[in-house]
């Protein structure tokens, strides 16, 4: 059997070894790190988080990411059976341990005695006696790699700019002023409702903050760089605040479902929530602070927040570029190149956004790539399932001309079929018919890929 050929050790590039590894088929795992760095990684781990360590809601029944979770748990994912075993509490959310969960995924791969893991940079696509090679090269392609993409694909561009938020050290958080408190008490896998750390802020302090934010030295770009868009679903806090000055408390900065107990007869203006991003609970990130600030800035704005004056910084923000290819133009439904069979794309590289959709299409396409090599059928999953429903988009719903990067959402699910009720359907009604119908929709998929 011809050995299979995995470009790129992020969480699609990760989580499709490991599915090939597990069906007999031998893998050659090619990660450039540590021979070749990048702006944004810290360490040489497999599947490491460069931005949030939160894979978003794990509610089943009422979100579309969620049902996603549910869905890679049920198709025997790497990625999330390892998230399960190191997450921290977050809310409704589910949230790692950074690098407790890197680690992991990193020794279950160097163990496995179908995975090679090659430490050295790809340059080309196309290798020697064109092998089966999945290209999994995510947000931080190298330039190399970059160009051959380019080429064989005759684009003129496959980049856009991805942000990073801060994190503080705990110790450093004044809890004279801050609290503990998920939003509506929610609690989540692992949570108790008091699950993130919440700063207050007035309607001055907001204010203040907001025109510091405007005025803050930022990371000038490139010329080349200059008409890179940014993701929208990732956005540079600076940049929301250019957007108006209410944009943030209606968006991370939104004070609602928050009582402040040091405090509880004035209602915040804004809130700033921090998120538990360490196993140990010493690290918490600033949630939805990605940012271009210089490191200098960011230690002067984040401070002038009520609670974190005193705040020491584990690491401060950044920004890098994102990668991606028009998948809708290139590639086939089980994510081949349509000019060259051998090559499939999988992860963030393919339009997805998000660490779990970039690593369910990385499922995706180990289940694919393995169907091929052992000679056997498998199903597409059904556009009514979360992984169906991203798949479908990148590689025929979305519009290529304007194809952009795409979270999971029901939006890109087949609409429910009409029903006769007394009343008209709330929202979290619809969420639970959209679940449902995926659940009894993704047992074909199962059965088909022998999971």
């Amino acid at each position: 059997m011809t050995k299979v050929h995995v470009i790129g050790a992020g969480l699609a590039g990760s989580e499709a070894a490991f599915q090939l590894a597990q069906r007999g088929i031998h893998v050659v795992l090619h990660e450039m790190r540590p021979e070749i760095k990048t702006d944004a990684h810290h360490t040489n781990f497999c599947a490491e988080l460069v931005c949030s360590n939160s894979f978003r809601s794990d509610d089943a029944n009422g979100n579309a990411v969620g049902l996603l979770h549910q869905e890679m748990r049920k198709m025997n994912s790497l990625i999330m059976h390892t998230a399960d075993a190191h997450q921290v509490p977050a809310g409704g959310a589910l949230a790692v341990d950074r690098d407790g969960f890197a680690q992991a995924i990193t020794e279950q791969l160097e163990q496995h005695p179908h995975v090679e893991i090659n430490r050295h940079e790809v340059s080309s696509i196309f290798l020697p006696d064109n092998p089966p090679t999945l290209v999994a090269t995510g947000p931080l392609t190298s330039s190399a790699l970059t160009q051959s993409i380019l080429d064989v694909t005759e684009l003129d561009q496959l980049a856009f700019f991805d942000a990073i938020a801060p994190i503080v050290y705990r110790d450093t958080v004044d809890l004279d002023i801050c609290w503990f408190q998920s939003r509506y008490d929610k609690i989540g896998p692992g949570g108790d409702g008091k699950d993130y750390l919440n700063c207050p802020l007035t309607r001055d302090e907001y204010e203040h903050f907001i025109d510091l934010l405007l005025t803050g030295e930022k990371t000038e770009f490139q010329e080349w760089e200059k008409k890179t868009p940014y993701f929208e679903g990732c956005l540079p806090i600076e940049v929301m605040a250019e957007r108006g000055r209410e944009t943030l408390r209606y968006g991370p900065l939104k004070p609602v479902g928050l009582t402040n107990p040091h405090r509880p007869d004035e209602k915040p203006y804004a809130v700033v929530q921090l998120r538990q991003d360490n196993k140990l609970g010493t690290l918490y990130n600033l949630v939805g602070f990605q940012t271009k600030l210089k490191y200098n800035a960011q230690k002067e704005i984040f401070r002038t927040i009520p609670g974190l004056q005193q705040a020491e910084f584990a690491r401060l923000g950044g920004i890098h570029r994102n990668t991606f290819i028009q998948s809708p133009r290139l590639l086939d439904k089980t994510l081949r190149l349509h000019k060259a069979p051998h090559i499939r794309f999988a992860g963030q590289i393919t339009g997805v956004e998000g660490y779990v959709e970039s690593a369910a299409m990385g499922l995706l396409a180990g289940l694919f790539m393995s169907a091929d090599q052992l000679g056997q059928e498998i199903k597409i999953p059904s556009q009514t399932t979360a992984m169906g429903a991203l798949l479908h988009h990148i590689t025929e719903g979305a519009e290529a001309t304007t194809f952009q990067p795409m979270n999971v959402n029901f939006g890109l699910f087949p609409p429910l079929p009409v029903t006769r009720t007394k009343r008209k359907l709330g929202k979290k009604d619809r969420a639970l018919m959209f679940c449902n119908r995926a659940r009894e929709d993704l047992l074909e998929f199962q059965q088909s890929a022998l999971v």
